[in-house]
């Protein structure tokens, strides 16, 4: 439907591949409230639900989600980062801020330790509430599939560990920023230990960060020298690097692993930057290949088709289930630029893997009609513009019909 300079392509394609879609937005809102009552926990629990810019609630496209605790604090930070990655570096999707501004430490730690000046050891139950009814609540609520991920920083990340030791299915992707490691003599290293000696983790991805206080009192402290220090000022930052450690030795291929040190950062600054990279290294698989060939007119028509199903089966691979290679604009923009520099056997070939891919899309159908109408075959672009017509119904696919009705007589 839209006619793009070829330049002015250029500039929208890389930046789309860089940073996705950006759109000025002013004073926007961070996640949509909702709450469900918990059968396990005796209790309403709150979560915010944030949706991906463009969502489009008529729609009947699902997206991967992503559950993030300490919702009420982490959700923006984690809605940001979205915002200017989706697209070329992470995938859209749906985040749920699940709030833990209750009973934080009750649910997010899995035993019990005293003394202690707050209930603490209900892991168990937090995950069989995320599990049994949470899930299922949001899948049925909200269009998400069952592609997930979970985020936690501290606590957190701790919750985020021992979910992944004890119940991996329920996700596919665990990022745990600075976690609390230390919790019960190192109790997650010892059940990592036996997990490991039993039980694959293949197809599960793990990001682990640690922030830069590696001694509460030395800041001049080293990742070398930490490993010598035996006092309890250090013992958060020890045992992050010793589970990290095991898990690079053990894991083999089976657990996709990533550690990152923040030095420059404080346990209270780092979930900023890991959120960024831990998505962006979790989701190194989602990110474009050869981009550089769309930008080339020389380029063979079969070899972007060949990149295009390459990547489709990819996705599907990863995801579960099948996905289109590039959004919808993408391709129709690359459909137009190829029609500006007058190359109609590769416009038509992204038209029709737009129709293909989104075959409910009554844009797609429109560009095919120009394709054809600009081979002056109005006959072809009639019966394109009707299919437009039949999917949207609006005044201008109903003028353009009769505008081609006539050039037809």
């Amino acid at each position: 439907m839209y006619y793009l300079n070829q330049k002015i392509f250029l500039g929208l394609f890389l930046l789309f591949s860089v940073l996705g879609p950006l759109q000025a937005q002013y004073l926007t809102q961070i996640g949509l409230k909702d709450s469900v009552y918990s059968e396990v926990l005796k209790e309403s629990r709150e979560f915010y639900i944030q949706f991906p810019e463009g969502f489009d609630p008529e729609s009947d496209k699902k997206y991967p989600v992503t559950y993030i605790l300490d919702g009420e604090n982490l959700l923006s930070a984690l809605s940001v980062t979205q915002k200017f990655y989706s697209g070329g570096f992470i995938p859209d999707m749906i985040l749920v801020g699940i709030s833990n501004h209750q009973n934080r430490t009750r649910d997010l730690t899995p035993t019990v330790v005293e003394p202690s000046w707050e209930p603490n050891g209900g892991a168990d139950l937090f995950l069989k509430f995320i599990g049994e009814e949470l899930i299922p609540f949001i899948e049925e609520k909200y269009p998400v599939t069952d592609y997930r991920t979970l985020i936690g920083h501290s606590y957190g990340g701790l919750f985020a560990i021992n979910t992944l030791l004890h119940q991996p299915e329920l996700f596919e992707n665990y990022l745990a920023i600075d976690p609390s490691l230390d919790w019960d003599d190192q109790l997650m290293l010892k059940e990592a230990k036996e997990v490991f000696s039993k039980e694959s983790l293949e197809g599960k991805s793990l990001y682990i960060s640690l922030s830069g206080q590696l001694h509460m009192q030395k800041p001049e402290m080293t990742l070398t020298s930490v490993m010598k220090d035996d006092s309890d000022f250090t013992i958060f930052s020890r045992s992050n690097i010793a589970f990290s450690e095991f898990i690079r030795a053990n894991s083999d291929k089976d657990l996709n692993f990533i550690w990152e040190f923040f030095p420059k950062d404080l346990h209270g600054t780092v979930p900023l930057p890991s959120l960024r990279n831990g998505l962006i290294s979790l989701f190194e698989w989602f990110q474009m290949e050869r981009v550089e060939l769309f930008n080339i007119p020389e380029t063979p028509t079969e070899d972007l088709l060949e990149l295009m199903n390459y990547r489709a089966k990819k996705l599907e691979a990863h995801f579960g289930y099948p996905e289109p290679p590039y959004p919808e604009d993408l391709l129709n923009m690359s459909g137009y630029m190829n029609m500006d520099m007058g190359q109609m056997e590769k416009t038509k070939m992204f038209f029709d893997q737009g129709i293909h891919y989104f075959p409910k899309k009554a844009n797609m159908y429109d560009s095919m009609a120009d394709y054809y109408e600009a081979n002056n075959d109005l006959e072809t672009a009639l019966e394109f513009v009707k299919k437009a017509y039949a999917i949207s119904g609006s005044e201008y696919h109903k003028n353009r019909m009769e505008e081609l009705t006539l050039k037809t007589k």
